[in-house]
């Protein structure tokens, strides 16, 4: 299967179709570690030696995610330290992820008990990851069944799978029996058959929401992990109004609704500001959008790059058109060239417009003007999605309050829903998602609680 270039089509690479042969035996050992009782320290040493692999080969890393996704190089840099830091935490966590000794006499029946509460694998692992992040988002399914002993294979998107190959070439290299990690490129047919096979017991999938809920309705009896999609909100409050202040907002949310061409689940797709600052921001969102460097995605001077490819430019295209024939004002942008599309900034957009209640994936970002922040958050939390929000306020109490009622996965207060620390614990609700990525909040999905009681101790 040949990888073509989105921005220029070129040929960068090919990798192999897995044939059933291959994938039953990919299965097979998998399968086959199911009760391995690996060592923490030789996990934790895999994990610290993968990372290490990363770091020194960054360059090289770097250069496969701009070739394959057209990310610009600085974002693939960033990509790549980003991998480093996953499977780093992933070492630290395999060397303390242990259990709890509980003393149970504190009823009478329990004098003379202990109970140990443990976590064990719930088995070997299906990891299905899409194309916006090529590397980092194989790291975060891989590095968190390495460090608590569970078997895993990735099927990368059919797009970007060179990333994955390069990441398995350094895991081949560790003293992981072999079965511990596989990448399958393999047909839609036989991803469904993966699916469904038992044993695969956990599916941990990030991608578009109509195959994230197909798969786990096609499998109710398997613990099924989304990491799905977004639309991603900023507040912009009212008390947030300082010509710093308001540089910073508009700087961030020119840049992350922007980069990686707007394909990232946590993108600023929608902007609520106070009426008083809009227009003031609004200025300062679309001089700082206009200042982005666009093109190829080589050249370290570019911060846009190109879609995945040139049906996504198209559908961004259709979706803006749409807005616009609906009333939408474009401040700047809306033009598209082949796979690219120009960062875009859009007002006066109703709020049922597909750029505004589902998720655009592409550089296009809504500012609208609120009267309050009890409008603003009532704007956020009137979506199907509820991934992450960004709230710039100075308000210790609004913060707090933005954490108990806005209906997301994570609250980022001083900036973009766009951070993510791999640490964290990190998903979403309603549409966006079960279950929580970040190292130790997957350590802990891909795990069950186990209990020994000691009897006459």
């Amino acid at each position: 299967m040949l990888v073509r270039s989105p921005y220029d089509g070129r040929v960068v690479g090919e990798v192999a179709l897995a044939d059933d042969e291959e994938v039953e035996r990919a299965v097979s050992a998998a399968h086959a570690l199911r009760r391995a009782a690996i060592p923490a320290h030789v996990l934790a040493g895999a994990l610290r030696q993968i990372s290490d692999e990363i770091a020194a080969r960054a360059d090289e890393a770097a250069a496969i995610l701009t070739a394959e996704s057209g990310k610009p190089v600085q974002w693939a840099k960033a990509e790549v330290a980003r991998a480093v830091s996953t499977f780093g935490w992933a070492a630290q966590e395999a060397r303390t992820f242990s259990g709890e000794l509980q003393r149970l006499d504190t009823d009478p029946g329990g004098v003379g008990r202990l109970a140990i509460a443990r976590r064990a694998p719930l088995g070997p692992i299906l990891g299905i990851t899409p194309f916006n992040f090529p590397l980092n988002l194989v790291a975060h399914k891989v590095a968190p069944a390495l460090a608590v002993g569970a078997p895993i294979i990735v099927k990368p998107a059919p797009r970007t799978p060179l990333a994955a190959r390069f990441l398995a070439e350094i895991v081949a290299k560790t003293d992981l029996p072999d079965g511990m990690f596989a990448v399958l490129n393999v047909s839609n047919e036989q991803t469904i058959a993966l699916v469904q096979d038992p044993r695969l017991p956990v599916v941990s999938f990030t991608g578009s929401v109509p195959v994230g809920w197909s798969i786990r309705d096609s499998a109710p009896r398997k613990k099924v992990i989304l990491e799905l999609g977004g639309n991603g909100a900023a507040v912009v409050c009212a008390d947030w109004r300082s010509e710093a202040d308001l540089d910073w907002a508009a700087s961030r949310i020119a840049t992350f609704s922007n980069y990686q061409a707007g394909q990232s689940c946590i993108s600023v797709q929608r902007v609520y500001v106070d009426r008083s600052l809009h227009d003031d921001l609004l200025q300062r969102i679309v001089a700082k959008t206009e200042a982005l460097g666009t093109g190829d995605p080589a050249d370290a001077a570019t911060q846009v790059g190109p879609l995945i490819d040139e049906d996504s430019a198209k559908r961004v295209e259709a979706w803006v058109e749409e807005a616009k024939a609906d009333g939408a004002r474009v401040a700047t942008g809306g033009v598209r060239s082949g796979t690219s599309y120009a960062p875009t900034v859009l007002t006066n957009v109703p709020d049922n417009a597909k750029v505004v209640a589902e998720e655009v994936f592409g550089p296009v970002v809504s500012v609208f003007a609120v009267d309050s922040t009890d409008e603003a958050f009532a704007k956020v939390n009137d979506s199907r999605f509820g991934l992450q929000t960004g709230v710039f306020t100075h308000d210790l109490q609004l913060a707090f309050r933005a954490g108990r009622e806005l209906e997301v996965g994570g609250v980022i207060v001083g900036d973009v829903p766009s951070y993510r620390a791999d640490q964290m614990p990190y998903g979403g609700v309603k549409d966006s998602g079960v279950g929580r990525e970040g190292v130790r909040s997957a350590m802990h999905d891909l795990t069950e609680e186990r209990v020994l009681v000691l009897t006459g101790v």
